[in-house]
């Protein structure tokens, strides 16, 4: 008859536990039977939790596309009258968040006769008279329609306040 006085266990390392070495307090022999339990992983979700993470996926759906717009500073840092950038490509359906900075007041008018045909300049423009007054104001437009729009700012026109963007 064999005795062994200890049992080894190994677990593997990347569970973070480490093997060791346990007194066993009854002689094993070869005709013993072990039993081994596991404890057993049961998973419960309610439509609640599903719920939460449907809305936890969507929230970052949404950051992700405003993460996808294209800002366009109203006035340079340096206090030049200017779109920063002056020239830009987007893809269609991407939105464009012109945004007060310095200069102001100013808008964001497009240009009808350098827009592609069949889109209405009114539709995406501010209306002329309206301005944005403050630092941090926001203009946000999408253009769908492929092609290049030339677009200004009426105060500051003359000035050379004038952008290009191109939809592709």
């Amino acid at each position: 008859m064999t005795t062994v006085t200890f049992a080894a266990v190994t677990i593997p390392s990347f569970t973070g536990l480490k093997s060791a070495a346990v007194p066993c307090k009854s002689p094993i022999t070869a005709s013993t039977k072990v039993a081994l339990s596991f404890p057993k992983l049961t998973i419960k979700a309610s439509l609640k939790d599903l719920g939460v993470a449907v809305a936890a996926t969507a929230a970052s759906a949404m950051l992700v596309s405003n993460a996808m717009a294209v800002e366009v500073l109203l006035g340079g840092s340096d206090g030049s009258l200017a779109f920063v950038p002056n020239n830009f490509t987007i893809a269609a359906g991407e939105k464009i968040v012109f945004k007060n900075n310095a200069g102001f007041p100013h808008n964001v008018v497009f240009d009808e006769d350098e827009i592609p045909g069949g889109v209405d300049a009114a539709k995406i423009s501010m209306n002329e008279e309206d301005l944005l007054n403050a630092p941090g104001e926001t203009y946000a437009v999408t253009l769908s329609e492929k092609g290049e729009y030339s677009f200004y700012c009426s105060p500051h026109q003359g000035a050379g306040m004038v952008g290009k963007v191109t939809v592709n």
